[in-house]
């Protein structure tokens, strides 16, 4: 690189790294672009991520205590200033909504985290070495795959009980066996690749090629699975929730449909009570869905003609 006052200019290695990176940006973001369903996904999951953000803003939290309630039993919408209706408490349905995002995407994030550690560490292990403890990763990778999610949650959150933290865990453990047959499928192509090959025979140690080429060739993988998995895991929250295992004490989206369940919003015509917090899911399931599908195809070409 050249200035025509000073000369040539040295850069760091550290330097050109990071023009590497903001230039890699860049056309990841110029290709995210060009997909609009992506960038719809991406408005919507913003939104909704600044409302659970704004939620102290936005509604009053103590509208969440039932002690407080200023409103009649299940009233329509529009009645008593209440936009959606109340609920059985007399509380505002919008209120309940706003909240109740926070607990649902928390838990979706952070399921989601746990199960991408879990499955990114699981998948390079069993792909990148040999020997029998990569086959015993594998195995126990299928067996997890082949038993059904909702028996396996609902057990272990009963025998782990109603907590907030709970749920995160049970999401967590049972969600990361795809993400660990993805992440081992793209290890086993990256370890046969030249520059891989080349390592190993300069003296590369099997850390320093985990780790400097095999990993960072498998993350942009992981980043966009990682969309695709917080959709399942809120899809999750949201049904151990609704089948009665969510935390009692906080408020979601999947404990909302719980409660209008119990209190048979269906058959009494409450549907304020339902509706509102299942479009909110599917939306949001929606936005992560866009999101995950327009960054599979950013960072995998091949998927372009699907």
């Amino acid at each position: 690189m050249t200035t025509p006052a000073s000369g040539p200019v040295t850069l760091t290695p550290r330097q050109v790294t990071r023009r590497r990176r903001a230039l890699a940006a860049r056309r990841t973001w110029a290709s995210f672009r060009s997909h609009r369903s992506g960038l719809f996904g991406l408005a919507l999951l913003s939104f909704f991520i600044l409302v659970a953000l704004l939620a102290p803003v936005l509604a009053d939290g103590e509208g969440l205590e039932v002690t407080k309630a200023t409103g009649g039993v299940l009233e329509s919408p529009g009645s008593g200033g209440f936009l959606l209706g109340t609920d059985e408490n007399g509380r505002s349905i919008v209120t309940l909504l706003i909240w109740g995002s926070r607990i649902s995407l928390f838990v979706g994030l952070l399921a989601t985290l746990i199960a991408m550690v879990i499955g990114t560490l699981v998948g390079l292990a069993s792909g990148f070495f040999e020997g029998w403890p990569a086959r015993v990763l594998y195995r126990f990778t299928e067996w997890f795959l082949v038993i059904p999610f909702v028996p396996l949650a609902i057990v272990l959150a009963t025998v782990l009980g109603r907590s907030l933290l709970n749920i995160v865990i049970v999401i967590g453990i049972t969600g990361w066996a795809s993400t660990a047959m993805l992440i081992r499928s793209q290890t086993l192509s990256i370890r046969e690749r030249p520059f891989v090959e080349r390592a190993r025979v300069l003296g590369a140690g099997r850390w320093h090629q985990m780790s400097r080429h095999v990993l960072p060739n498998v993350m942009p993988m992981v980043f966009a699975n990682t969309t695709l998995t917080v959709a399942l895991a809120i899809l999750a929250e949201t049904t151990l929730s609704f089948l009665g295992l969510g935390d009692p004490t906080r408020v979601s989206w999947g404990t909302m449909l719980d409660d209008a369940f119990s209190v048979g919003a269906m058959t009494t015509g409450a549907w304020w009570y339902i509706i509102p917090p299942g479009v909110c899911v599917v939306l949001v399931v929606l936005a992560f869905t866009l999101v995950g599908q327009a960054l599979e195809e950013v960072f995998n070409p091949r998927l372009k003609g699907r």
